[in-house]
């Protein structure tokens, strides 16, 4: 499958808003009431959030045909050496093709001065922990968070880099 791994621009805005709305739709259509998933997303991924993010943080795209499907978003490197893989989102047609692994490794690549990936993943997103687990990471720790009212089971998975 030919596509290119590249960083986000300000024109990318649109196209990576609408791969997280129907990623997470179909992620969390069990998971999670579909008001909670979508008053989630305008917050974090309002366009006044998506530049803040291009300016605070590592943001990757995966461009096939001109248009995007799938994106990553990776923090700066903190004072431990620790990197939070923000998000790494797919359009569901174009998982289990290696675009997510080429993005995971894409931001890793770039990371200068890290020595651990983590991700706070959903427990019951099992293709997430499924893709997590199959690229190293392991389970560290549980715990419970409020979104938008919402208690979820979260897992926080690391990775050695």
């Amino acid at each position: 499958m030919e596509y290119k791994i590249r960083k986000m621009e300000k024109a990318d805005i649109k196209e990576v808003q609408q791969v997280a709305k129907i990623s997470w739709n179909t992620t969390y259509e069990k998971i999670l009431p579909l008001e909670i998933q979508g008053n989630f997303l305008r917050t974090a991924y309002s366009d006044e959030m998506m530049l803040k993010r291009m300016d605070v943080s590592f943001l990757y795209v995966a461009e096939k045909d001109r248009g995007i499907v799938g994106f990553a978003n990776f923090s700066t490197v903190k004072e431990q050496g620790e990197v939070e893989l923000g998000a790494i989102y797919l359009y569901p047609e174009y998982q289990a093709k290696g675009i997510g692994t080429a993005l995971l490794q894409e931001g890793i690549k770039n990371l200068k001065g890290a020595n651990s990936l983590f991700i706070n993943v959903e427990k019951e997103n099992n293709v997430g922990t499924n893709f997590y687990y199959a690229k190293g990471f392991k389970i560290v720790s549980q715990f419970d968070d409020n979104l938008e009212g919402h208690i979820t089971k979260m897992l926080r998975m690391v990775k050695s880099i």
